[in-house]
């Protein structure tokens, strides 16, 4: 029974990310690949999640999938049990939910009251750091008032860390996401939506003290107050604070453990007084390991969510925004060849349409897929297009003149039937998805279809001469 349980979840994140689909990789990574499965008992599967809201989310979100899932795997009386753990030093209390009824129990674990130590006394330090007026700064935020929640376009990749960051600016410290840990890649948003967050607090809550202050800062402070020997008002300074947002931890690794040690006892500090702690770092928890452990320890407290490559719907809606706040025009194609053909981070995106601008605005010449062409091949050396099975119906659907959406509908006519052929020809060819994957996105097909479709569209192209043409157009259009 110990290998059972973890077979069965194992067979149900086959079948959830089967169901999802490539073009929501993002989605599974962020929401499945964390859950840990527990065990099994009496037909109830027991799994483990991070956090409270991510349970909810789960619940609001992916409540059939889920449903169906366990159906297949443990049949119509299967249960599902989630245990939420804040913190591996508590105790877990499991919450039940009934799968395929609605009832449900629900119960919250957060984390003990953790007393601040100094120098290894395991008793509580009252704030001894009492500094006349110093309550009565203006402490300046730190914000960058270009970096809001309303120009931070939404998409599977950061859905988690901008619902969550809303959440914590509605409610700083108040929330079951304390701290919030935002990881991701260079270029993805982190820093954006940190000082989002903290500007959305202040809009809320007017009276909240808000500071944004990278990690390097936090560190040459600490040092100025070392050798100034201040160190005493330096704490106290940041005991004061009611949103701390701490940019770019993972540049502590490399440093000495003393900068960590102050901002641990300012970390108990602020969390034992509800005050809200948001940090980010370019690497997940688990990949943090060089930090001081019990610092560490404290950053799995509250959620981390993390922020993905954005897919080619978010890229463009990225682009989109762009032009629009800067009051540009530019054509959809070159808008979507840039969001196909850039597909690294945010920055790198911004950074080819900016360069495409000025191309345009300098050589005084218009602005074409050509152009946009020649901009991205000497800005990007080496590109590989993301290649999906959106973007090969697209192409497909463009080269014979036909709507998207046809490809979708059950009509038999010859044109039509050919462009979904060949559409699962090169999605086969092409991308990692399965059979029943291409099948539901050229019209709900099922696998048979496709193979078909697979078979005819190799043997016209070996047999005729037109359709070898269209075949090898469309395989040099889809590569780019």
């Amino acid at each position: 029974m110990m290998q059972d349980y973890k077979i069965i979840w194992a067979n149900c994140l086959r079948i959830i990310k089967e169901n999802l689909g490539p073009d929501n990789e993002q989605v599974y990574k962020t929401w499945f690949e964390p859950i840990v499965p527990i065990q099994l008992e009496d037909n109830v599967l027991t799994i483990r999640v991070p956090s409270q809201f991510f349970y909810e989310w789960l619940e609001e979100h992916f409540l059939d999938l889920l449903k169906k899932t366990i159906r297949l795997q443990l049949g119509p009386n299967g249960m599902l049990k989630y245990s939420i753990l804040m913190d591996t030093s508590i105790d877990e209390t499991p919450i039940t939910t009934s799968l395929p009824s609605s009832g449900k129990q629900a119960t919250y674990n957060r984390p003990k009251d953790v007393p601040m130590v100094l120098n290894g006394d395991d008793h509580t330090i009252a704030n001894p750091f009492v500094i006349p007026g110093l309550q009565k700064l203006k402490i300046n935020s730190q914000l960058n008032g270009n970096y809001t929640l309303e120009n931070f376009v939404e998409g599977s990749c950061n859905q988690l860390a901008r619902s969550a960051g809303y959440a914590v600016a509605e409610n700083p410290g108040r929330t079951a996401f304390n701290p919030l840990l935002l990881h991701g890649g260079v270029g993805l948003g982190k820093t954006h939506l940190a000082h989002a967050i903290g500007i959305k607090t202040k809009e809320l809550h007017p009276e909240s003290i808000v500071l944004y202050v990278t990690s390097e800062q936090f560190l040459q402070q600490y040092v100025n107050a070392v050798r100034n020997k201040n160190t005493n008002d330096f704490v106290h300074f940041y005991e004061l604070i009611d949103i701390l947002i701490l940019d770019d931890i993972q540049f502590w690794a490399s440093k000495g453990p003393h900068t960590q040690e102050t901002f641990f006892h300012i970390f108990n500090y602020l969390h034992q007084q509800n005050k809200q702690i948001i940090i980010t770092s370019d690497k997940a928890p688990s990949e943090l390991g060089s930090l001081e452990p019990r610092l560490l320890s404290r950053l799995k407290w509250g959620l981390s969510a993390d922020l993905g490559v954005p897919d080619v719907e978010t890229r463009k809606a990225i682009l989109k925004q762009k032009l629009s706040n800067d009051g540009i025009e530019m054509p959809e194609d070159v808008i979507e060849y840039i969001a196909y053909n850039i597909n690294t981070n945010v920055r790198e995106l911004e950074g080819a349409l900016i360069s495409l601008i000025a191309q345009s605005s300098l050589n005084h010449k218009k602005i074409t897929i050509d152009l946009a062409k020649q901009m991205i091949d000497k800005f990007v050396k080496s590109t590989t297009r993301e290649i999906t099975i959106d973007y090969i119906q697209k192409v497909v659907c463009d080269y014979f003149k036909l709507p998207v959406d046809s490809i979708q509908s059950p009509t038999r006519k010859r044109e039509i039937v050919q462009a979904r052929q060949l559409t699962m020809y090169f999605a086969k060819k092409m991308t990692k998805s399965s059979l029943a994957i291409i099948g539901m996105q050229c019209g709900n097909k099922d696998h048979a279809t496709v193979l078909h479709a697979c078979k005819t569209v190799a043997n016209l192209n070996e047999t005729d001469k037109q359709f070898h043409f269209w075949v090898d157009e469309l395989e040099k259009k889809i590569k780019g």
